[in-house]
């Protein structure tokens, strides 16, 4: 009778428990309709500029192919199989997994054995009590049995808090290829806009070592003076400079491309082929979008909830511990009598543990956990404010960029065609030689420039990529309940 009213109060209490705490609210951002009045519904810069049409599909998760670079597809797989940062992140979404069925381990009854045989002897000379000196065998098989009843919801809320890392890891580990994916492709085309530039000195040195011959061949006619001949060589010389200067670019921007790789440098190498200008469109879609699409807000979102949890288990712990214990074996004198049905013994029963005094040790660690939690959603809307911030920076970046790409290329063509003509002004003797030097530097740096602001305008648009997520959506990231078990 006893024992069914005890199990029906211990019962009665389960059902009863409540989980101590706040409720999770997903907190407001700055470009919230409830943190900001107004929610803008495009970015600023795409004003008056689509860089993608309205209802264009998302990027798909391999979005490099967009680029059409069988080599950069190439590379992008490689990377994904063999760089180290990814093995990583990988490897701490596993050791998070596993803290889940740790945590959750306490929703379940501890059962454990300590058998043990031993013989003992008493000393016959004890105080009180007189025994016989004959040693006496002593055979125990123990099982006991503890189970923390969770009436505030101490244990639930850690199985949750340890999901939610979980969550937010897996989002790390989105965050961590994103970036690893972007900067291989900002690499590449960094590596191809050398080899573009590279292309473009050996032709001038080809040009210049033409002219240079022209000039020895009127200085030789007496048509030329020997100054034309030395500033001939001179611009000759310093082409040849700036073209050996491009292979220190190209062999860091190669080695960079080995390490994402996982290989190391000497293992690597990329045959020259240059830069193919031309961006993909980009689908930006809406600001309102952004949050559901960049996998480290979703994990700094993750870690706000995360952090919730903390605050409920930091409230548990002013509460009472119930703790269901028992304990039941076998006890014998020999090994015959070990497991007889009488030499059975249980006991079994609830305890309860209160802290009536630990100097304020709660009171802070409740404090504690609500400062983490405050810092989490400060960090949370940081991380949002970013990730806008970067969007507006590459699509301004973008929008000028094709503006001035397309100013730079009629500045070649207008160089180009004054340094034609002031070679056959100096071939007619007109003009001296000075006026083509001056000719052939600004063709070359306006040559220069085009091929910069088409390596800056591929930049822009891998960062572009990074910034609204990749081809990566919040469905992407494990559910809770597939977390349930781990």
């Amino acid at each position: 009778m006893k024992t069914r009213l005890t199990i029906a109060i211990i019962l009665a209490l389960m059902l009863g428990g409540c989980m101590v705490g706040p409720k999770y609210v997903k907190p407001d951002t700055p470009m919230t309709p409830a943190f900001k009045e107004g929610l803008p519904d495009s970015f600023k810069e795409t004003k008056d500029w689509k860089f993608a049409q309205p209802g264009a599909p998302s990027l798909p998760a391999n979005w490099w192919e967009a680029f059409h670079d069988p080599q950069l597809t190439a590379l992008e797989k490689e990377a994904i199989a063999g760089n180290q940062n990814l093995k990583i992140a990988e490897a701490r979404f596993r050791q998070a997994r596993a803290l889940i069925r740790f945590n959750r381990a306490s929703e379940f009854p501890t059962i454990s054995t300590t058998p043990s045989v031993a013989s003992l002897r008493d000393s016959p000379n004890q105080p009180y009590f007189r025994t016989p000196a004959a040693p006496t065998g002593q055979f125990v098989l123990p099982f006991d049995f503890s189970y923390e009843i969770d009436l505030w919801g101490r244990v639930r809320r850690t199985v949750n808090a340890a999901r939610e890392e979980a969550q937010a890891v897996s989002a790390d580990l989105a965050t961590a290829a994103l970036s690893i994916q972007a900067e291989l492709a900002f690499d590449y085309f960094e590596l191809r806009a050398a080899d573009a530039q590279k292309q473009l000195l050996d032709d001038t040195v080809k040009a210049y070592a033409d002219a240079l011959q022209l000039t020895r061949n009127r200085f030789e006619g007496g048509a030329a003076p020997k100054s034309d001949v030395a500033q001939a060589q001179t611009q000759l010389d310093t082409a040849l400079a700036q073209q050996t200067d491009i292979g220190v670019q190209r062999a860091q921007f190669e080695h960079a491309i080995a390490t994402l790789l996982g290989k190391p440098p000497a293992a690597f190498s990329l045959d020259a082929a240059p830069l193919r200008p031309g961006l993909p469109p980009i689908p930006v879609g809406l600001p309102s979008q952004l949050l559901e699409r960049r996998p480290d807000i979703a994990a700094s979102e993750r870690r706000v909830q995360e952090a919730n949890e903390q605050i409920g288990i930091a409230r548990a712990a002013f509460f009472p511990t119930v703790t269901l214990g028992g304990s039941a074996g076998f006890e014998g004198s020999s090994i015959l009598n070990w497991l007889n049905w009488p030499s059975r013994f249980w006991a079994v029963g609830p305890s309860l543990a209160q802290t009536l005094f630990d100097a304020g040790r709660r009171h802070a660690g409740s404090d504690a956990a609500i400062a983490g939690y405050d810092a989490a959603v400060a960090s949370y809307r940081e991380t949002t404010l970013t990730a806008f911030q970067q969007v507006e920076d590459n699509l301004a970046a973008l929008r000028i960029l094709e503006n001035e790409e397309r100013q730079q290329r009629e500045a070649v063509a207008s160089a180009q065609e004054s340094l034609q003509i002031f070679i056959n002004r100096y071939e007619g003797g007109v003009d001296n030689y000075l006026q083509v030097i001056s000719a052939q530097t600004i063709a070359l740096t306006n040559e220069r420039n085009e091929i910069d602001i088409q390596r800056r305008r591929m930049d822009a648009g891998v960062l572009l990529i990074k910034a609204i997520g990749g081809g990566w959506t919040t469905s992407d990231m494990p559910s809770l309940p597939s977390l349930r078990k781990g």
